[in-house]
């Protein structure tokens, strides 16, 4: 599943003038940290971790700060545009660098979708691009785009007003298509190459209505202050594993003694598709007796990770206490403060992690989770079988109405 990504980095920003005079646009500190890093955190928790940046004005001051990725654990790569090649041209200098298939973004906006589900939706298509689509109150900035189908059949570009459906600036991209067009530096991603995709009909455009800025114009840059720090505060669901993700057998371990519970990756899903943070809590004492290792324990979370993103879904991160009181072995017999009824995971979460409190909740199937919750000062749900995602509609339904 795609892992890469390009990011569109290297535009003067000649709009936000003076604010760009000496710092390259998706550098514009927005809360506490550049615009772009806000772009590069959600990625990551989708499990993108192969990043590209397409730089050019003021490249240094990126190269700088990003370096190689690993502070934000990612590995990041450059493609320095010597002379202005505009976003089509950029993305030719970096053909060599690019997986088969990969996302690209622009770095001066910010869509909140699901990555995986777009790719999902995109890679089953014979040569095709993914566009991500959101409706806007007015298209007059942006330019209209224009559907039959899922397919994109032009684009009236800054043309006309009111309500309709934007291009996002997140695709899915597959690489060949690229050697099928004549694509000269400079030339537009906007205006040259996607138009020419549309009239032969590589462009699927997908519609989602997540959280959406650009910080183009100054006084969308000053409501990025505010709105984006607030956007990334995400409502969580937390997630306890052994009797809600997968049937409860004990010391499950091993991929081939895994079995998802009905609804549990349905359940994921769709808190992915409208935004939550998705956390595992669970206590996993069999690594204190000896039963299996850390490392065993790590290579099922990736399993699991993986066989999720097959259907477009992912865990965004698991917290695990291999302690035991008064059984096992040293170094993990101990009293601690992470094994449930305990709160420190979760506490260890909401440190690590920009989470709503107020509107996350912890699912568990025993009542030590509960008591961790309360203790945590998050809302608990006891789940006491069936099909999980059932379960789960009280919650989804409150949300979506």
């Amino acid at each position: 599943m795609l892992r890469q990504a390009f990011i569109l980095s290297g535009g003067l920003g000649t709009r936000l003038k003076e604010k760009t005079k000496n710092t390259p646009k998706p550098m514009l500190t927005v809360g506490e940290r550049p615009f772009l890093e806000y772009i590069i955190w959600n990625l990551k928790r989708h499990g993108i971790t192969t990043i590209i940046l397409s730089v050019g004005y003021l490249s240094e001051q990126i190269i700088k700060y990003f370096d190689d990725g690993s502070r934000f654990g990612v590995t990041i790569d450059y493609v320095v545009e010597k002379e202005p090649a505009g976003t089509g041209g950029a993305l030719l200098l970096a053909k060599n660098k690019l997986d088969d298939i990969f996302f690209m973004l622009n770095g001066d906006t910010l869509f909140d979708i699901n990555y995986l589900d777009l790719a999902l939706q995109t890679v089953n298509e014979l040569s095709s691009v993914g566009v991500a689509l959101r409706y806007t109150e007015n298209v007059e900035r942006y330019g209209k785009v224009n559907l039959e189908g899922d397919k994109i059949i032009d684009f009236n570009e800054k043309v006309g007003h009111g309500y309709g459906l934007i291009n996002s600036g997140v695709y899915v991209f597959d690489k060949k298509l690229l050697a099928k067009q004549h694509i000269l530096i400079p030339s537009s991603l906007e205006k040259d190459l996607l138009p020419s995709l549309a009239k032969e009909g590589h462009l699927k455009g997908i519609v989602y209505h997540g959280f959406f800025i650009d910080i183009g114009l100054k006084h969308s840059f000053l409501e990025a202050n505010i709105s984006v720090p607030h956007w990334q505060k995400k409502p969580t669901v937390f997630l306890d594993r052994d009797g809600i993700l997968n049937i409860d057998y004990g010391y499950v371990y091993r991929p081939s003694d895994f079995d998802w519970v009905d609804g549990a990756i349905e359940t994921i899903k769709r808190f992915n598709d409208i935004g939550y943070l998705v956390i595992v809590i669970t206590n996993q004492a069999g690594i204190a007796r000896g039963y299996y290792s850390e490392e065993d324990f790590y290579i099922l979370n990736e399993w699991m990770n993986e066989e999720l993103r097959r259907v477009g879904a992912h865990i965004d991160a698991v917290y695990y206490c291999p302690h035991h009181p008064t059984e096992g072995y040293s170094p993990y017999r101990m009293e601690c403060n992470c094994r449930k009824p305990a709160p420190g995971l979760i506490k260890q979460a909401l440190e690590e992690w920009p989470i709503d409190k107020n509107n996350s909740v912890l699912i568990g199937d025993q009542e030590k989770d509960m008591q961790a919750a309360h203790s945590a000062g998050i809302k608990g749900m006891l789940f006491k079988g069936g099909n999980l995602l059932s379960f789960m509609r009280q919650i989804l339904r409150r949300i979506e109405e």
